[in-house]
């Protein structure tokens, strides 16, 4: 058996990844430890494709025992968007056991210092990482994503967010120095002198809150910016997708366990069907941090009743994309085809307001009218969904009958430029597929055939459903993009343009309502793509988010500076 590592161990071997994690973090340039390519995988410990597949199927049907405290029972029932029954059983809670646990071990972990954190926090990463082929198809079937998106976003983008986290932490906390002599002059009196000590020290036990259709990717960030910081962090996936953050859960304890840690400084709370534990959990005194990414109305619950708790926050926005002209029309379409089909829109940052000017917009392929662009939209999306082995690639199942039964209707809501239509996964026969909607609907006409168009489009419709909205001028549409922020948020803004003027008006009104903008994007690059180290993934100034990750307010919060001061 191999020996269990030192923390001096530990630093050896992750210190330089943390150190270009910090540079990365301050120049914004690419950089990323963890391969993208699943070919990539099977050296140096790490599971390749058939290893990691192996490792998934030998969970199915297990009970996944963590040897926590309090366990008082057991539960389960996943069933993945593609059909299978999952049958992994996960260990029950008795809250009032499992939390003083948690907080027993809080101290020595404080008392190990940001960089011991910081590499500890590496090692869980690195063992993740090391079986990204067996994460990505727990991803797979819980979130219904397509295999590959599950590997990337579940897989080395989720690591990087993670990653990011702790360097963020490690910076804020030893941007105070451990210690200081304090002299100050006193004139002919001998000066007064003090020696100082500062400890960053943790809020208390952090609860994440996971999300369904995101778990790892949305759910590391605040996972590893708490334990970082000092905290304990107490697990609550989403019903629907408990295995990968099980899987995390497991590894962390273990990795603690071997440096010398209590491995209760990180534990799961799964819950029965239908016991909805969160706000439970959500206003325990205990709770001193949570992290959430769901709903707009659970998000305000939380935000309004977990007082004692520092919440943070990814809600529900309506993200907009303004047309109003474009160099590469057809590097347009394709762009907007690809960001409306990935992962059947099931994204927080898919765009969902087209907003295009009635008298339609110039290109590089001569004026095209409302009309036209739409319908050239339309057939760009049937064009790159046209095959159904690519379309199930890209689209992925849907995660929820919601979801499905807003496709559904979204016909029902205004003149339909893009039918959604079902396809068969040959390999998941059980698996729903649906292809994106595009609806027209107009933003200067609030009624339009009985329907009330704009309470369509200022609210958000999760999933493969886009509405393109004609408005009077760009000018018009600069106001409605504005209001839209405003009030509903928004985790992405795009806009296409050739005239610098509107550019500048779209770019001012991002700045004064705080949201993320991409401009004439037409490559391997799209509106609800973000990269770790460089892009900001929200920006916690609207409605849509309290927080953004990842940056430093993301982490400075998470735990507070004592000082000790002493006459010298």
């Amino acid at each position: 058996m191999a020996a269990e590592p030192t923390a001096h161990e530990l630093i050896a071997k992750h210190r330089p990844t943390l150190d270009q994690a910090l540079e990365a973090i301050r120049t914004r340039a690419y950089w990323s430890p963890h391969p993208e390519h699943p070919k990539a995988y099977g050296e140096n410990g790490s599971l390749d494709m058939a290893a990691g597949k192996a490792a998934f199927d030998a969970l199915l049907g297990t009970r996944l025992d963590l040897d926590q405290p309090g366990t008082d029972g057991w539960t389960g029932g996943e069933v993945s968007p593609y059909g299978i029954e999952l049958g992994v059983e996960y260990p029950h809670a008795d809250i009032d056991v499992l939390l003083p646990a948690m907080k027993a071990g809080q101290r020595a972990w404080r008392d190990a210092g940001a960089e011991v954190r910081a590499v500890v926090s590496l090692e869980i990463l690195k063992r993740i990482a090391d079986r990204t082929h067996e994460f990505a198809h727990a991803v797979m079937h819980t979130s219904g994503q397509a295999f590959m998106m599950a590997f990337q976003a579940g897989g080395p983008h989720a690591q990087d967010r993670a990653l990011e986290a702790v360097a963020y932490a490690y910076a804020e906390q030893v941007r105070t120095p451990d210690t200081a002599q304090w002299t100050k002059p006193q004139g002919k009196r001998d000066p007064l002198v003090m020696t100082k000590e500062f400890t960053p020290v943790p809020r208390g036990i952090a609860l994440m809150i996971g999300c369904n259709t995101f778990p790892t990717w949305n759910g590391y960030p605040g996972l590893f910016a708490s334990l970082a910081t000092g905290n304990a962090v107490l697990v609550k996936p989403h019903p629907r997708a408990v295995l990968p953050l099980a899987l995390t859960v497991q590894i962390a304890r273990q990795v603690l366990a071997e440096a010398g840690f209590d491995p209760n400084l990180v534990a799961l709370a799964a819950e029965r069907p239908g016991e909805g534990i969160a706000k439970t959990l959500a206003t325990r005194p205990e709770i001193r941090i949570i992290d959430y990414t769901g709903s707009t109305a659970f998000g305000d619950w939380l935000e309004t009743n977990a007082r004692q708790a520092q919440v943070y926050t990814e809600k529900a926005g309506v993200n907009t994309v303004l047309v109003e002209s474009a160099a590469n029309y057809k590097g347009m379409l394709a762009n907007l085809a690809f960001s409306l089909s990935l992962y059947s829109g099931q994204m927080c940052t898919t765009p969902q307001n087209l907003l295009i000017p009635r008298d339609g917009i110039g290109t590089d392929q001569g004026h095209k009218t409302f009309d036209e662009v739409v319908a050239d939209l339309a057939r760009s999306v049937d064009g790159l969904l046209g095959d159904d082995t690519r379309a199930n690639g890209l689209l992925g199942a849907i995660v929820n009958p919601d979801v499905k039964a807003r496709v559904d209707a979204a016909a029902g809501l205004g003149e339909v430029a893009l039918a959604s239509r079902e396809i068969t996964n040959p390999e998941f026969p059980d698996a729903v597929v649906r292809t994106p909607v595009i609806v027209k609907l107009d933003g200067a006409r609030k009624y339009w055939e009985g329907a009330d168009d704009e309470a369509a489009y200022m609210n958000e419709c999760f999933g493969p459903v886009s509405f393109a909205v004609a408005v009077d001028s760009a000018a018009d549409a600069v106001e409605l993009l504005g209001r839209t922020i405003r009030e509903k948020g928004a985790m992405t803004v795009g806009a296409y343009t050739t005239d610098a003027g509107v550019e500048a008006a779209v770019e001012e009104v991002c700045l004064e309502e705080a949201a993320q903008l991409s401009l004439n994007l037409t490559g391997g690059v799209y509106v609800n793509q973000t990269a770790a180290f460089s892009d900001f993934h929200g920006s916690g100034g609207n409605p849509a988010a309290n927080a953004a990750l990842a940056d430093g307010a993301f982490v400075a919060n998470r735990f507070r500076v004592i000082e000790v001061r002493r006459d010298a």
